[in-house]
């Protein structure tokens, strides 16, 4: 028996360690997927007040801020038992549609276009950033405006680009400019064609990653995400529906005060990431993914109209829904020209510069739960209270948590196709980490412990003969 390690899987956020176990004929015997760092948001947060929790869980993570930022804010919207002002809920959605942009592009043009653009194949020192903008420079500025774009709208709205604190419980804390709505007006048109571009580059080159995209996760699942009453994409304020690997509708209209009668959540030996799945059926058939993917597979519709041209000929393509976690990619993309249509839409509403945008209440509830789709997907915040506003237990389901299962499947698939234990290549573990990246997995968001710690230490021989364990049960 032979061994396999990636111990670094690179261009994803976090840190994700890979087992991959050989036969003696080279071939692929079983794969794990270690996430080896503990971050303990929940534990660490008790005894705070609960109005502090969104500026407290918004520091999880530097990339999608925003996103625990609103999932936190609505939580403590339900401990206020307040309706926001109809202008907060126009302003967090036009935040969040710009967390969706900066957050995609990222993912897209900085984190996987290295693959796409160069190829799984390309040596490894040109394989980055650096080497897009080498050879694409065109696609690599697209990529850096894109991303400004978003991140100038966070700035705009909210005074700053990384873990803002103008979203608060009850709404936000000002309204929004005239002068602002203007420029963003004036320069939304620049960001939809460049979307547009990128979108037409990728489908001009997706014929030659067929291989991929018919094993990169293909083994059909169930798929969450959240969907407005008409059953279209809504990002913020939707219910959870989940739709099986067929396209039949199993359960919609989940509320986010009713996500633990359907959502159960697994701790594995081997991670600090747990593992949720669909508590109906049960752990571990009850997988399911999250995600841009997932969204398009679960929602009927976009629901703007230059997305949903888009999505038409997605499924004319590729079936609905797709299953091939390779199509991520080409899902995002598609969201980030939602999210800027989206954006126009909000912007020419007359109600966003509405100065009433924060309810004042105190504490009339002592349980609260927020529920919103972040860029990887499906992210709950659960927070239970004392009667003075103290956190005395809190938990966070957060996207990559969803797609942990279907990230361990997807490894073991890509690594009994394409690794020969006999003829290496680097290429070859190259795609063990692109599956990976396809998920735009974010580690640093979702890793938590439940009760004991997974703890495994072995006192290894120098000829690599295992000779005791310690294992914690």
């Amino acid at each position: 028996m032979k061994q396999l390690t990636i111990n670094h899987v690179s261009r994803i956020e976090g840190h994700a360690k890979i087992s991959i176990h050989l036969n003696d004929e080279g071939r692929v015997t079983s794969t794990q997927l270690h996430i080896t760092q503990l971050r303990g948001f929940e534990k660490f947060t008790e005894g705070r007040p609960f109005y502090e929790m969104p500026g407290i869980t918004s520091r999880i993570c530097g990339i999608c801020p925003v996103s625990h930022l609103l999932a936190s804010a609505k939580a403590c919207d339900a401990i206020l038992a307040v309706k926001i002002p109809t202008a907060a809920h126009k302003l967090r959605e036009m935040l969040h549609c710009a967390q969706f942009v900066q957050s995609h592009a990222l993912s897209f043009f900085y984190l996987s276009s290295p693959d796409l653009l160069l190829g799984m194949d390309s040596d490894p020192a040109k394989r980055n950033v650096i080497g897009v903008i080498e050879k694409h420079p065109e696609l690599a500025r697209m990529g850096i405006e894109l991303r400004k774009f978003g991140l100038q709208i966070i700035e705009g709205l909210a005074q700053e680009r990384v873990h803002p604190s103008w979203v608060v419980p009850g709404g936000v804390n000002a309204p929004m400019q005239p002068q602002l709505r203007e420029r963003l007006l004036s320069e939304l048109p620049g960001a939809v064609a460049s979307t547009q571009q990128a979108l037409n580059f990728f489908k001009s080159a997706i014929a030659s990653f067929q291989e991929e995209i018919d094993n990169f996760g293909t083994a059909p699942t169930m798929y969450a995400g959240t969907v407005d009453r008409k059953g279209s994409l809504q990002i913020y304020d939707g219910t959870l529906r989940f739709r099986n690997a067929e396209g039949a509708v199993v359960k919609e209209g989940i509320a986010a005060e009713e996500y633990s009668d359907y959502i159960g959540e697994a701790s594995l030996r081997e991670s600090y990431l747990k593992a949720p799945y669909y508590k109906p059926i049960g752990y571990p058939q009850g997988i399911y993914r999250v995600g841009a993917l997932a969204r398009l597979n679960v929602a009927d519709r976009c629901g703007t109209p230059k997305a949903d041209a888009e999505l038409t000929e997605f499924r004319q393509r590729f079936g609905y829904p797709a299953h091939s976690s390779f199509l991520f990619h080409y899902a995002r993309l598609i969201e980030v020209l939602y999210a800027l249509e989206r954006i126009g839409e909000l912007l020419n509403d007359p109600q966003i510069l509405n100065p009433r945008v924060r309810a004042i209440a105190g504490v009339n509830s002592l349980d609260g739960i927020g529920m919103i789709e972040a860029p990887r997907g499906v992210l709950i915040h659960h927070y239970k209270v004392n009667e003075d506003g103290g956190i005395v237990w809190a938990n966070l389901i957060v996207a990559t948590g969803h797609n942990n299962l279907a990230i361990g499947n997807s490894i073991q698939q890509v690594s009994e196709h394409f690794i020969d234990g006999t003829k290496l290549q680097e290429g070859m573990l190259n795609r063990v980490s692109a599956v990976v990246r396809a998920y735009d997995p974010c580690f640093s968001c979702s890793t938590h412990a439940s009760g004991q710690i997974a703890m495994k230490i072995q006192l290894v021989a120098p000829d690599g003969t295992v000779l005791d364990e310690l294992c914690s049960r």
